[in-house]
């Protein structure tokens, strides 16, 4: 018979059996198996690192290993081979039948370095750190109602399909709200399926009767909001790769993610002046905006040094140079779109004008060199370039524009 959070959320969507996740896979790059902890079993609450604010429904990545760890390696080396775990042979169907025994040692684990400093010490030693210890409740919270997960993220996935005001509240409703532990590990695994958190808060409001956040808190809606602001900060480690091979199309897409749900909350809650969550709001603000701060700069140096031709020896043209210079209108772009979640107006304004004065200026120093020369492999490239780039930072109006320009130009030289 089915527990009772287990059948408000099956009354709520129709979900699927749990699955168990698949066994940890290798990694193409480095040829070594991709370790999870606790095999992927609680992947849906696992935060990804830097963590500057902690929310109860999810832990880092950093201090889930270190539990993991700590189980494999003290608690359960005669239950689990270590040996498996590391060479992917021991994988989630392994350690399923296990869970009640594991769950049973931390338990007595936790007790006994509670109840003796020294053991408490050496817990916290094998950890490396308080932090660490601290999430051993949410992932003991997380490996018991690990079939959970599964369905919660299924009930993420279906509110994208809920056109009905009415149906998408009760959906709501129907999560165990009662259990604030819960309901934080539940709705972190269903907030990273939720395309468009604005509807969600909006229905939060309206059952509310209030945007208020103190109402929205006492009204027992907490663990989603936390969820929200999770998620938002679960998007920065995205925001770290550099260089012309980044996958700019990450950075974009963990950036309008970010601005998505930080604006669901901004955009339509409450908050007060100096409030838990608005010193959340404030801190992850300031963290994206330092991230993106030091590549905002680059856009313009990037995009004049791609489009210049060699003043000496032969022309030749840098590709990786081209690349970056795009990857940073592309960025560009996706900033104007997201700059109201962050705090950078003033640096900005400066990159948005001076990107346009400069790309027009290339753009017409290379059209004038294909009127000389209109077989130049890299004149033509970096024109090829440049009206990309144009059609991003301007319009595809004026874009088609450049090209026409192009072809007569052609045509003349």
């Amino acid at each position: 018979m089915p527990s009772k959070p287990d059948a408000l959320m099956t009354h709520a969507v129709n979900v699927p059996p749990h699955q168990t996740p698949t066994k940890p896979r290798a990694s193409a790059r480095a040829g070594k198996v991709v370790v999870k902890p606790f095999c992927g079993l609680i992947d849906p609450v696992i935060a990804e690192d830097p963590v500057a604010f902690v929310f109860p429904g999810s832990v880092s990545r950093a201090h889930a290993k270190a539990v993991w760890t700590w189980v494999v390696r003290d608690l359960c080396s005669d239950l689990i081979s270590a040996e498996g775990v590391v060479n992917g042979n021991f994988g989630a169907a392994d350690l399923e039948p296990l869970m009640a025994e594991i769950l049973k040692r931390m338990k007595k684990g936790i007790e006994d370095a509670g109840a003796d400093f020294e053991t408490g010490r050496r817990l916290r030693a094998m950890l490396g750190s308080d932090e660490a210890r601290d999430s051993l409740p949410t992932i003991m919270g997380g490996l018991r109602h690990r079939a959970l997960l599964a369905k919660a993220q299924t009930f993420g996935r279906a509110i994208n399909n809920m056109t009905d005001e009415a149906a998408l509240s009760t959906a709501v409703q129907s999560m165990p709200l009662q259990d604030q532990a819960m309901a934080a590990l539940l709705f972190h695994a269903a907030m990273g399926h939720i395309a468009n958190p604005t509807r969600l808060v909006s229905t939060l409001i309206r059952r509310a009767g209030s945007a208020n956040e103190e109402t929205l808190a006492r009204t027992g809606y907490t663990p989603i909001l936390d969820a929200i602001l999770a998620h938002a900060q679960n998007q920065i480690y995205l925001l770290q790769p550099n260089g012309a091979f980044a996958d700019i199309d990450l950075t974009c897409r963990g950036l309008e993610r970010f601005h998505r749900l930080v604006r669901s909350l901004t955009g339509y809650v409450e908050f007060s002046r100096n409030s838990r969550w608005t010193t959340i709001l404030a801190g992850l603000t300031k963290l994206v905006s330092e991230r993106i701060e030091p590549r905002l700069k680059d856009i313009v140096s990037d995009l004049n040094l791609a489009m210049r031709r060699g003043r000496e020896g032969a022309d030749r043209l840098d590709s990786d140079m081209l690349l970056a210079a795009i990857n940073g209108i592309y960025l560009l772009s996706t900033i104007r779109d997201c700059r109201d979640s962050l705090a950078l107006n003033a640096a900005f304004d400066q990159t948005w004008s001076q990107a346009g004065q400069a790309l027009e200026t290339h753009i017409q120093r290379n059209l004038d060199l294909l009127r000389q020369h209109p077989g130049d492999v890299p004149t033509n490239a970096r024109l090829d370039a440049a009206i990309k780039m144009a059609e991003v930072r301007f319009n595809p109006e004026y874009a088609e524009t450049l090209r026409r320009a192009r072809a007569a130009a052609e045509r003349r030289g």
